[in-house]
Formats: C-alpha cells, sequence, structure tokens
C-alpha cells in the first residue's frame, strides 16, 4: 500500500481582472454625452459598428449592462451612472498623459468663424508676439461647433459671440469689440457720407444672406435691429463675400455684417462707411476648456486680457445681455496648468 498523506487544500483560480481598454472607456463617455451610438462615432470617426463592439466589449470586461435603448437614445443603467464619473476620469488622465508628451511639439489650434473678421488680426498680433510659436488656425459655424471643438479637445481655444449657457466646463474672457459699417453701392444716397448715423438707418432693410438662424451673430443682429428699428433680409442664398459685394455693387441694397477690420474683397463699385451715434459694435470673446493644457494657451489669455478695450456706453451701443462682461475689463485668469485644473 501506498502512504497516506495529508489532504491539501484546493486551490481556488479567479479570472483575472479585466484591463480596461481606453478605446472603450472612452466610446462609453462619447455616448452617454451624446445619446446615440451614432453621433459618438460620428465624434471619435469610427462606424457606428464600431463604436457598438467596443460598448459590448467594456460590457463583458465589466461583466454588467451599461446601457439601454430607448426612443430618445441611449440611458445608462444604474451600473452605468455607477461607472460615468470614473469613466471620465480615465478618459482625462489618459488625455493629459498624451497632452504631456505632445502638447509642446503640436501648434496651438485656434478656432475662428472666417479668416477675413478681426479674429485672425488677433491671434495674428498673439504670433507676433511669441517667438517660435506655431499656430493653426481652423474655421467652423461659430459658437454652436467651437463649443463642441473644445470639449472634444479638437481645438485649444475659439473666437466667437457668446450667447446662451455654456457648458459647465467652458471659460471665456471678453476679445475685443468692432465698430459695424455699412457697405452701399457707389450709386446709393448714403455713397458720398464719410459716416451714417444709425437713426438715418431706422425703417431701412439691410442685407445679410449669411445670418445663419440659430447663430450667434444672427441674435446678435436680431437686436440690433429691434433696438433701432432695422429690418434684417436674410434671404440667400449666401454664396460667400464676393458674390455678397457684387450683388452690393449692382443695386440699391445696404449690406450689414461688415466690420471696421473685415477685409471685404475690393470692388470699385462699392463704399464702406462707419455707423455712428451710437456707435454699434460687435462683441467677441475668446473660449478654452478649462483641462486644456496645451503650454502656450496661457500666453493667449494673457495676451488678449491685456488688448482688450472695455464697452463704452456713452459713445457705444451692445445688446444687453453682453454688457456686464464687456464693460469692464477682464480679471486676469490663466489656462489651468497640467497639475492643476480649474
Amino acid at each position: 500500500m501506498r502512504p497516506t498523506t495529508a489532504a491539501r487544500p484546493a486551490t481556488v483560480v479567479r479570472p483575472a481582472t479585466a484591463d480596461l481598454d481606453i478605446a472603450t472607456v472612452r466610446a462609453f463617455v462619447a455616448v452617454t454625452e451624446d445619446r446615440y451610438f451614432s453621433e459618438a462615432a460620428s465624434r471619435l470617426g469610427i462606424s457606428q459598428q464600431a463604436i457598438s463592439k467596443r460598448i459590448a466589449k467594456l460590457e463583458a470586461d465589466l461583466g454588467v449592462r451599461l446601457f439601454f435603448r430607448t426612443r430618445t437614445g441611449a440611458d445608462l443603467t444604474e451600473d452605468g451612472r455607477a461607472f460615468l464619473h470614473h469613466a471620465r476620469a480615465l478618459v482625462g488622465i489618459a488625455d493629459q498623459a498624451l497632452e504631456t508628451l505632445s502638447g509642446r511639439r503640436r501648434s496651438l489650434r485656434v478656432d475662428v468663424l472666417d479668416t477675413r473678421l478681426a479674429s485672425v488680426d488677433v491671434i495674428r498680433g498673439f504670433h507676433q508676439s511669441v517667438e517660435n510659436l506655431a499656430i493653426e488656425i481652423t474655421t467652423s459655424n461659430g459658437l454652436r461647433s467651437a463649443r463642441g471643438a473644445l470639449a472634444h479637445g479638437s481645438v485649444d481655444a475659439a473666437l466667437a459671440r457668446v450667447s446662451g449657457t455654456l457648458e459647465e466646463d467652458l471659460r471665456y474672457i471678453p476679445a475685443y469689440l468692432e465698430p459695424l459699417h455699412v457697405l452701399v453701392g457707389r450709386d446709393h444716397a448714403l455713397a458720398d457720407q464719410r459716416q451714417v448715423e444709425i437713426e438715418r438707418l431706422a425703417g431701412s432693410t439691410v442685407w445679410m444672406p449669411g445670418n445663419a438662424p440659430g447663430s450667434e451673430w444672427a441674435d446678435y443682429y436680431t437686436a440690433l435691429g429691434a433696438a433701432f428699428d432695422i429690418r434684417i433680409d436674410a434671404s440667400g442664398p449666401d454664396f460667400g463675400w464676393d458674390y455678397f459685394v457684387e450683388e452690393i455693387s449692382a443695386g440699391e441694397r445696404i449690406g450689414l455684417g461688415v466690420t471696421e477690420r473685415t477685409r471685404v474683397p475690393r470692388h470699385p463699385s462699392t463704399v464702406q462707411i462707419p455707423i455712428v451715434d451710437p456707435v454699434p459694435v460687435y462683441p467677441c470673446a475668446l473660449l478654452w476648456h478649462r483641462q486644456n493644457h496645451h503650454p502656450v494657451l496661457g500666453q493667449l489669455i494673457e495676451y488678449v486680457t491685456k488688448n482688450f478695450r472695455p464697452f463704452d456706453p456713452r459713445h457705444e451701443w451692445l445688446p444687453e445681455p453682453d454688457r456686464a462682461a464687456f464693460t469692464a475689463p477682464p480679471k486676469s485668469v490663466h489656462a489651468p496648468s497640467p497639475n492643476q485644473a480649474r
């Protein structure tokens, strides 16, 4: 007989803890913010099938269900809500890690509405004030796209008029106020004027084919029209600046949407005239995301703060919602350092 030995305790083999794939976590955060898999996929630049696979993998790794589908999109389960805070933290840490390595090598990306506007002058002035600075200018459709681009990190800063309530993580300071002009043909009754009192425009119709419904600039001109009895004709289509100038030169229309520093295409049959008494000024702000750590962003904020000229209510006009932010000099605000998000 073989000798007997004491029985050994059974070894319990536990499954290895899942290593979370940051791509699946990023997909989860995108779906929670956009509510629809298709929109989240578009934001991340992948197919809807790919994002569905990422969510399925994440649910398998965690062993829980994160979403349930409704007619209004994807809603979080109780487990999904519990995981969301940690998921955002994971994505944020990953982004900061990547930024630490790449931030000093890549360009500062700034979004502007149009390269013909004064926003580009601000960025050019900043570029000339900093040695060896790489800047990349992107154009969009204003605040509506800039707020998403800032949140997603596809741009570092944006210049636009702020209207409505911003997302909690977006910050802004006033950047500049741009005096408005009118554009008329040389045969127009106003063409020989060095300046036009705004009361002379009362009862008239001004043409703005680029006044997109729902845009922050359309909101501004609606307020201007209501304050001074000016009708805004936004009929299009909008074929761009050259078309706009050509149409103004050929008829009796008054063109609005031109400012003091707008680089309007030159045309021998158009005249650009300042508006006065009071001077309507268009407000533009510098926006950024509080968790953006580009090493040059703080310098841009300081530059804009230093060069801002406050609103003068004695001689200028602004819509009521813009006045508080643009009347006083901006407070000294700095972009957060990589070690301290504010």
